[in-house]
């Protein structure tokens, strides 16, 4: 039996990024910086959704590593042997793992924001299946003891409304002006709910217009986390701080993904 370790390849690194690690569109990118601190931060944790398989539980993955441009991340063993007891987990396998880049693209900034203290965290990269709003509040409440403690550092990761004939969504409220004002309206609305940090008017905002956010799973298990805190008095607030879209939609023709970066604050 061999004893090599399974590393995950960085699959993406020159398409969705550059082989240097940088962003090839650096918006999202502003959710970093000052919200990590490298000298408390010991786990971080990356919730992804999953674009490639059908899930309808959380995966995690096979690997002991993960290769960005700038050096190796380590998977908490720990942490992860903690979650398979659960029996809630399934395991990916490497090929889907590498096909994926909902975790990937978080990588590098993961590894940028931590280099000055690059041997002393790990990550535990989760991704998250089509889950039932029974599923993301079990995962939520699971996960909740995690968020509670500030020594990890939680990454959820998505885009917002995919809009176009090509993604079978072309929702247009006609009263808000030209297609792409009616998109921000739409996205912006979703991220007011999202800052209210209730999972249950942010199920209903996603039945009502269906909005085509790719990581809504991974955003209803934080706020299901977020809300079990809640119960025992922790104080939180979220934010968002930026907010860009890939193009101005004026035409049925076009499309459009948007993009918005936050940072939820534990008191």
């Amino acid at each position: 039996m061999s004893n090599r370790m399974v590393c995950r390849e960085a699959s993406h690194a020159g398409s969705w990024y550059t082989a240097s690690g940088r962003a090839r569109d650096s918006r999202a990118a502003r959710a970093w910086g000052p919200q990590v601190d490298p000298s408390i931060t010991r786990r971080v944790f990356i919730l992804g959704p999953s674009h490639h398989v059908p899930l309808s539980r959380c995966a995690l993955s096979p690997a002991e590593v993960y290769r960005t441009p700038l050096y190796d991340l380590r998977i908490d063993q720990k942490v992860y042997a903690d979650l398979w007891k659960t029996g809630m987990f399934e395991r990916m396998s490497l090929q889907t793992d590498e096909d994926e880049h909902s975790i990937e693209m978080h990588l590098p900034y993961t590894a940028k924001a931590m280099e000055s203290h690059k041997d002393e965290f790990s990550i535990v990269p989760v991704l998250v299946g089509a889950l039932s709003e029974s599923k993301e509040q079990e995962y939520g409440k699971l996960l909740s003891k995690y968020l509670a403690d500030p020594s990890n550092l939680f990454i959820i990761s998505s885009d917002f409304c995919h809009w176009g004939q090509r993604f079978r969504y072309t929702y247009y409220d006609e009263s808000q002006g030209e297609i792409y004002r009616s998109i921000e309206h739409l996205d912006k609305m979703g991220m007011g709910i999202i800052e209210q940090l209730d999972p249950i008017s942010f199920s209903n905002y996603l039945k009502k217009y269906h909005n085509t956010i790719c990581g809504r799973h991974p955003i209803g298990v934080l706020l299901n986390a977020v809300a079990e805190l809640k119960k025992n008095g922790i104080d939180m607030n979220f934010s968002f701080l930026n907010y860009a879209q890939s193009s101005q939609c004026r035409n049925w023709s076009d499309s459009s993904v948007s993009y918005a970066a936050g940072a939820l604050v534990v008191h």
